[in-house]
């Protein structure tokens, strides 16, 4: 089997060979709704197998993950809805579609002018889409493409980024930083209500006076303007050009290491880190720091 359309038909029917009378139990009971939470946990996977540089895991999670799109066409087809031919079909007509500096004779020489010609297609399917639609279709709003299913800094970016393509973003850097500092002075004067002894992370009690819960409309207060300020540090990291879900993945991966290394160096000392002192935990924090985790 030399050829990857015959390894690609060979995985479809083994696929369909699951799904039919006779087949696998558990893979003919599944849904579109049973199986989209392990769509997005082989997506994570694969996403962890690239920032590992872990290639032969690479290529396993992949094949997962593709596992995941014939799956859905497999079912999808045994509705009547589409097949993997219209999945394909519809994947290389719009890759030859929003190609055209390869595949016809539009000129784009630098990412930047690909990306230009990219947005100006979409617009121009939109517009095209919003002629067959219904008033209450066209209607919508341009960031009803992005999916409220995806991560929420993800989503924020993606909202973001769709908003900056119409003119609506900060002029520049500036503009964010002096946002940021007003979203923190807002922040902190919600957390001035919070009564004494203020503000106790979970582990240490509950934050809120003498243990007693939070008001209500204090607790969505805080969430609110803790999601503002979460929401214009996305944004200063999309004006960086910085992917604040793989920049908060590695400062996650940065603090496994360093606090292992806490946990490692009290354990020698014959301590958990519960009995240990702040003073103490901070020390061999900062040491690591000097190690290079």
């Amino acid at each position: 089997m030399d050829r990857t359309g015959e390894r690609f038909e060979r995985a479809v029917g083994i696929m369909n060979r699951l799904r039919a009378p006779g087949g696998c139990p558990w893979d003919r009971e599944q849904t579109f709704d049973s199986i989209k939470q392990y769509t997005l946990e082989e997506t994570y996977e694969v996403i962890e197998a690239i920032e590992q540089r872990d290639w032969v895991e690479l290529s396993a999670e992949l094949g997962d993950l593709l596992l995941q799109v014939l799956f859905y066409a497999e079912m999808a087809q045994e509705e009547g809805r589409f097949s993997i031919n219209d999945v394909l079909d519809q994947l290389c007509g719009k890759l030859v579609a929003r190609h055209p500096h390869v595949f016809a004779n539009v000129k784009a020489e630098t990412s930047a002018q690909v990306l230009r010609n990219w947005e100006a297609i979409k617009q121009q399917e939109r517009r095209q889409k919003a002629g067959e639609q219904t008033a209450e279709e066209s209607s919508k709003s341009i960031l009803d493409s992005v999916s409220h299913a995806m991560p929420a800094l993800l989503e924020a970016l993606k909202l973001s980024n769709k908003a900056a393509h119409v003119g609506f973003d900060w002029p520049n850097i500036d503009g964010l930083f002096e946002k940021l500092h007003e979203e923190i002075e807002e922040l902190r004067a919600e957390i001035k209500r919070i009564p004494p002894p203020g503000p106790m992370p979970i582990g240490r009690g509950i934050a809120g006076a003498r243990g007693q819960a939070l008001p209500e409309e204090l607790k969505e207060r805080l969430e609110d303007e803790a999601g503002d300020l979460l929401f214009v540090l996305v944004n200063i990291a999309r004006y960086l050009n910085v992917d604040p879900e793989s920049a908060l993945r590695k400062t996650n991966r940065k603090f496994r290491r360093r606090f292992r290394h806490v946990e490692e160096a009290l354990r020698k000392s014959g301590k958990k880190p519960e009995e240990a002192s702040l003073d103490e935990m901070e020390a061999h924090w900062q040491r690591s720091k000097t190690l290079g985790s």
